[in-house]
């Protein structure tokens, strides 16, 4: 006879519950948790950085491969959204039906045009961003390592991601502010927006 840890809570036909949440919380995940971080990282990716990041390429005019590398990160970004909102779901979660509110949730700041809109305190915040968005990714990858493989794999393949747009950054700056060549090791994507962690085949974008 299996033991009770073994036994589905889940019954047949039952559209109520999910078994990929049963199975989840059983391997110590708190769900709730998760779904929580995982709407603010969504609000960040989403509100918080490609919203932001179309104002901020605007600002970066005379600039063109500054502007370039900006559109590939607000680009992956929203790549992101788009990866983590049918996760939310599948979880049991959903998105706030009000979008002052979702804002709200982002686990980063707004990436607000800075005052004055100098190249380099554009690209200090753009860097900034990023290193909210690594440490945000890193979390949900402490959480939910060897206990939910989905969330996992999504979250790693993002961090990736931010970690390459935070050693660009850091790259423009130290070259427009320093005078200093710290190489990123960048090389430019296929497409804008090519996103090759995130994106295992492209998005519907007619």
């Amino acid at each position: 006879m299996p033991e009770q840890k073994d036994v589905p809570v889940v019954k047949p036909g039952d559209v109520t519950q999910r078994v990929g949440v049963e199975v989840i919380r059983r391997r110590g995940v708190d769900v709730e948790k998760l779904i929580k971080m995982l709407i603010a990282n969504a609000a960040a990716e989403f509100a918080s950085t490609y919203y932001y990041y179309t104002i901020l390429r605007m600002h970066l005019a005379g600039h063109e491969d500054y502007k370039e590398i900006c559109e590939d990160a607000r680009l992956e970004d929203r790549a992101h959204w788009e990866l983590i909102v049918p996760r939310i779901y599948e979880l049991g979660g959903e998105l706030p039906n009000d979008l002052p509110a979702f804002h709200d949730q982002a686990g980063c700041r707004a990436a607000k045009l800075p005052d004055p809109p100098t190249v380099v305190n554009t690209l200090t915040l753009l860097l900034e961003s990023e290193r909210c968005a690594i440490r945000s990714w890193i979390e949900i990858c402490d959480l939910t390592i060897g206990k939910d493989p989905r969330t996992y794999d999504m979250a790693s393949r993002i961090l990736n991601e931010e970690i390459e747009h935070e050693a660009w950054f850091i790259e423009l700056l130290a070259h427009e502010r320093d005078g200093k060549t710290v190489p990123s090791g960048h090389f430019r994507r296929g497409d804008p927006g090519h996103a090759p962690y995130s994106k295992n085949a492209a998005f519907y974008n007619p």
